[in-house]
Order: C-alpha cells, then structure tokens, then sequence
C-alpha cells in the first residue's frame, strides 16, 4: 500500500508515515479528496476533531487547507507517535493538539472546545462508531451549533441509529469504504 499524502494545501504532496501493522483504518487518497470536496471551502478556520486518529491523514488534511485546529485522539501509543511525526513533517504541529486516550472515555468528559467537524474512523466490525456516535450525541457540548459529524466505515456496517442532537444528512459510497454525514440538531 502507498503511504498516504496530504493532497491540497500548504503541506500539499508531501507523503505521510503508517502506523505499522494493521490497528487503524486507512483512509485512501480518493475518499479524502472526496470528503473534502464536499467539506470544500468551509474548512478554512474550522476546528476538527479527528477521532482514532490513525496516521493523522484526515485531520492533517483539514489543517493543510486552512482549519485552524485539528485535536486529534488516538489510544495506540505508536499511532499518536507516528501522528506527532507526520504534523511534524507537515510543518503542521503548532496548529494541532495529540491526545493519547480512549476516544469513548474521552468523549464523555465535559467538553473544553467545540468542533466544527467531528471525524469518526474506528477500527471497523466492532460497531464503535455507534458507540462514539452515541457517546458524542449524549455530550453535544463537542459540537459547534452548526457542525457536521462524519463517520467512516464500511458499506456492511451501516445501520440506523436513533439519535437525540445530531441527524443524517447523507451518505456516499465509494468502494468498500461509506462516509455518513450528521450535523447538529438546532437547538429550539
């Protein structure tokens, strides 16, 4: 597999590390660039949140074409190092935060920040990102009043899930990987 590489922006074209063997979940090069096609010019000054957190491609992505700060949380120990060296690399790291933690647990503390974008990438099979999707929606106080909630995972896994403060949107397949799309509830 090639390494994943930042494909817009400031760090543009510059190739990314991987996390060795095959804990996290890679997103390729075309579901980036179709994720933030969508997003477009909306990231400029966001904040991301970038939840199991990987190589950090997506968050490092978002901050590349202008976020203002990416957080990004991952419990492996390896992936926060190969995180900290990419943003690094990228000439990126003054705009990001590196928290090694569990991303459940991590999500049911009272939120410091709000986001823009939420980023939901979890290990696949093991219906996490309900369980994150869940934990978020019982703790909307991560979320700016017009955020969006984007979740990764594959086709196989997508199942309706009843929510309080964020609703779906849309949903896009490519391949073997689905990004659903949330965004905040207004609140009334």
């Amino acid at each position: 597999m090639s390494h994943p590489r930042v494909i817009a922006g400031k760090a543009k074209g510059l190739r990314l590390k991987d996390v060795p063997g095959n804990t996290t979940r890679p997103i390729t090069d075309r579901v980036k660039e179709a994720l933030f096609n969508i997003i477009s010019a909306d990231i400029v000054d966001a904040t991301f949140l970038d939840l199991f957190g990987g190589t950090g491609s997506v968050g490092i992505e978002a901050l590349s074409r202008g976020a203002k700060l990416a957080r990004f949380i991952e419990i492996n120990r390896s992936a926060v190092a190969v995180i900290k060296a990419n943003l690094k690399h990228t000439s990126l790291d003054q705009y990001a935060e590196v928290i090694q933690d569990d991303t459940l647990a991590y999500l049911k503390n009272p939120p410091d920040s709000t986001f823009d974008y939420v980023y939901i990438a979890p290990p696949q099979y093991k219906e996490i990102w309900k369980d994150t999707l869940g934990t978020l929606d019982a703790n909307p106080g991560w979320l700016s009043p017009d955020a969006w909630v984007v979740v990764q995972i594959h086709p196989v896994e997508i199942e309706d899930t009843k929510l309080d403060n964020i609703v779906e949107f849309d949903q896009r397949q490519y391949g073997s990987t689905m990004l659903v799309f949330y965004e905040a509830v207004p609140s009334a």
